[in-house]
């Protein structure tokens, strides 16, 4: 929600923003309590408009900013002005919600307030670090860790690199887009310089936001040459691991956990970071490297009377989309090499 990637994504027609503004009157001069920007859009053609709460493709986070003083009045606020706007939809979409952040609960007892009752999509562990707690420091993954470092380090020399310069940055940024072009990401045509819009989209965004030194790519290089990189995100005293890539020729030294393990240590030896958030499933490999988890909810709601046509469409996509990714995800499990075929037998509970 920086300033700067709202307008890379409106300038660029990336998204059609929404931004809501809640302010403090009297006293004196108003005061900016918060801030949250949704996207409106058709997830299909010729499908009803519904507003989404991660304000554009990429986007890893929907809650609001708020300032914690004054969190029940402005959502409050917020879904009375969705609710009384003529021109927004009523039907909104949380994905990627944090539910431990105290505009959460502020969102639950507005709902109740008003009756509505969401559908909740999904329920997730993000892996997260603080600098106090989280860092796997034993155990057979670190032990591992350990190896392939020294694996690595007999085929050259091994640094870790995080140049927070703008030029520095810009230059970080291809390297990690060159990679991810030649993974198979690139192969599957989801890479980001598979699609120029995106590409257009993505560069602008990392560009305005290492222009205030709140973006930087971490790499991991062999003899000079990056096969690892780690696009990293700054707000606050929290850094985000927003994309990663790695060359497929080093995926046996697990290169990408071996960036994350380096540059984790990196930023917390630094007086600025105090927290990590992966924004990525809790299966991914930043699980086993952190035992911190920080949970984020999908869920829809109609903010109108009543459940409407349009909500009833969303709510059937949605659902069937998950259906979708489960028969999926089973499929693949049902045939990954060493996967048992037969169902184990339970003990008995």
């Amino acid at each position: 929600m920086n300033p700067a990637a709202l307008t890379a994504a409106a300038e660029l027609n990336f998204a059609r923003i929404q931004v809501l503004l809640a302010w403090e009157e009297g006293g004196g001069e108003r005061k900016l309590v918060g801030v949250w920007a949704l996207q409106s859009r058709r997830p299909v053609p010729f499908w009803p408009m519904l507003l989404e709460a991660l304000p554009y493709n990429y986007a890893f986070l929907s809650s609001p900013v708020v300032d914690p003083v004054c969190v029940d009045e402005v959502i409050a606020a917020f879904f009375a002005a969705i609710e009384k706007s003529p021109s927004l939809p009523k039907v909104l979409s949380l994905q990627s919600l944090d539910a431990e952040c105290p505009s959460y609960p502020a969102i639950s007892r507005e709902l109740a307030r008003r009756g509505i009752e969401p559908l909740m999509l999904s329920e997730d562990a993000r892996p997260f670090v603080t600098r106090e707690f989280g860092v796997k420091r034993s155990g057979s993954t670190r032990k591992k860790l350990r190896q392939e470092w020294k694996r690595l380090s007999a085929l050259g020399t091994v640094d870790v690199v995080n140049d927070r310069t703008l030029d520095g940055a810009r230059q970080a940024f291809e390297s990690f887009l060159v990679l991810e072009k030649a993974s198979w990401k690139g192969d599957r045509g989801t890479a980001l310089l598979s699609d120029p819009r995106d590409a257009a989209f993505v560069r602008r965004l990392f560009q305005d936001l290492a222009a205030q030194g709140n973006a930087s790519v971490a790499l991991l290089r062999v003899n000079g040459e990056p096969i690892s990189a780690q696009v990293l995100m700054y707000c606050g005293a929290t850094a985000y691991t927003w994309k990663t890539a790695f060359d497929a020729h080093y995926g046996k030294y697990s290169p990408g956990a071996l960036l994350i393990d380096k540059i984790t240590d990196e930023l917390f030896a630094g007086p600025d970071i105090t927290a990590i958030n992966s924004c990525a499933i809790e299966a991914s490999f930043m699980g086993q490297l952190w035992a911190g988890r920080r949970v984020v909810v999908d869920m829809l709601l109609d903010i109108g009377p009543g459940k409407s046509l349009g909500y009833r469409m969303e709510a059937g996509r949605q659902l069937g989309y998950q259906h979708l990714r489960s028969l999926r995800d089973r499929l693949r499990r049902w045939l990954s090499p060493g996967t048992p075929k037969k169902p184990a037998m339970a003990a008995p509970h």
